[in-house]
């Protein structure tokens, strides 16, 4: 396939052939360059471009892909209305490249957008047509019991179809670090584990979510929600957060955390929204609300307190109704929308920890001296020293990024 102009370089490319991929991967590590890759599914957002950011900070040369993946949709979902938006998103990628070597300047070479890979079905399912039933007909990878909690429970196919699809795109781009946000918490944990236990050679980070001003997570599916559902969809950011605010209170008990975040959507139903309307335009139901163990995803229960020196993620799903008076063409052909948020709660240094690392801020020298698993809990913008020498807002390894919003 020809060449694409996404970004300055002569050599940037959009293809659907693996084949050209896999000997262009091999020139660059011949080069001794860094591949950094982002997995989407298109109609790219500004969540998205911060994945890619991250990326060109971290690698030499960026790789995108954009396949909407159709074994991770049941068949009542939205595959067949899944956004696209392919110009723009090509328009987004050139302009981010030029904003990065500006911002670069002659500091030090910038990392380049190498090319965007743009598979068929075919490409990436060349043996049988990929199936949405439960059951299953071809090769899949799953990784249990993770893959069936949560999103999983909800959602019993979408685990089995993300670490397929992921495993499938790492074969092929084979890169040095892959990119994912917080915002998928447990798809970001899955694919930790599935590296790992798989043995695949490449290095998860862990973005930071994206937010829009008044708090809701950046997705591609809040273009479904139309004015009047978009105003209503805050509740679930509204609700995290106050959950997280009672925590940074001092308050450890998940029953009265979860609680917290449950009132906001019951008061919700009354407020007034910007238009003089009462309560939400359509019905608004709860999936779940969860407290969960930050490297496993594992559930804590609501007859348990959280561990203050690990902290938690707290991680919630809603379904959004089409309006009950539409009032547009717009709103009478809305469908149901469903949407996921996260917060971490981060966990605390204790007084002994806080002390060590005073005294590191004065003396790098006294490093060896602080207990290691503390170190590995010290949390960005605690206001504390960070005892670590990755990126601080990227996580790596086998923990998530423990990041304020």
């Amino acid at each position: 396939m020809a060449a694409t102009n996404i970004s300055p370089s002569d050599s940037a490319i959009l293809t659907e052939n693996t084949m050209e991929l896999y000997l262009h991967f091999a020139c660059l590590s011949l080069s001794w360059r860094t591949l950094g890759f982002v997995p989407t599914m298109g109609a790219l957002h500004e969540g998205h471009l911060s994945l890619v950011r991250y990326a060109l900070q971290e690698n030499t040369d960026v790789f995108i892909s954009i396949f909407v993946n159709p074994t991770q949709f049941a068949a009542h979902e939205d595959l067949d209305s899944y956004p696209v938006t392919w110009n723009e998103d090509m328009a987004k990628l050139k302009k981010l490249q030029e904003e990065h070597i500006a911002t670069v300047g002659q500091s030090k070479k910038p990392g380049v957008i190498r090319g965007v890979f743009a598979p068929t079905v075919k490409t990436m399912y060349p043996t049988l047509p990929p199936t949405s039933d439960i059951a299953g007909h071809g090769s899949f990878v799953t990784i249990t019991p993770l893959g069936s909690e949560l999103e999983g429970a909800s959602r019993p196919i979408f685990f089995r179809g993300v670490a397929t699809v992921c495993t499938k795109l790492f074969n092929i781009v084979q890169p040095d670090r892959v990119y994912f946000g917080q915002k998928d918490v447990q798809q970001s944990i899955l694919i930790k584990r599935m590296v790992k236990d798989f043995h695949i050679p490449i290095q998860v980070r862990v973005v930071p979510t994206e937010r829009e001003p008044d708090g809701l997570a950046m997705s591609s599916r809040n273009v479904y929600l139309g004015d009047r559902r978009r105003e209503d969809a805050t509740v679930l950011s509204r609700a995290l957060f106050a959950a997280r605010d009672l925590y940074n209170s001092g308050v450890l008990d998940v029953k009265r955390l979860r609680k917290a975040a449950f009132n906001v959507f019951e008061e919700d139903a009354t407020r007034v929204r910007s238009d003089g309307r009462v309560g939400p335009s359509g019905r608004i139901e709860i999936d779940y609300i969860a407290m969960s163990h930050p490297d496993t995803m594992g559930t804590i229960m609501d007859d348990e307190k959280l561990n203050p020196r690990i902290g938690a993620v707290l991680s919630a799903a809603m379904i959004v109704s089409p309006v009950d008076k539409p009032k547009t063409q717009e709103e009478l052909n809305q469908r149901s929308v469903r949407l996921i948020d996260n917060v971490i709660l981060e966990p605390r240094i204790d007084r002994k920890t806080r002390k060590h690392l005073r005294q590191h801020a004065a003396n790098p020298g006294m490093f060896r001296k602080i207990p290691q698993r503390s170190i590995r809990r010290v949390v960005r913008g605690s206001g504390e020293v960070e005892a670590r020498e990755p990126e601080p807002t990227v996580a790596t390894g086998a923990e998530v990024e423990i990041s304020k919003e």
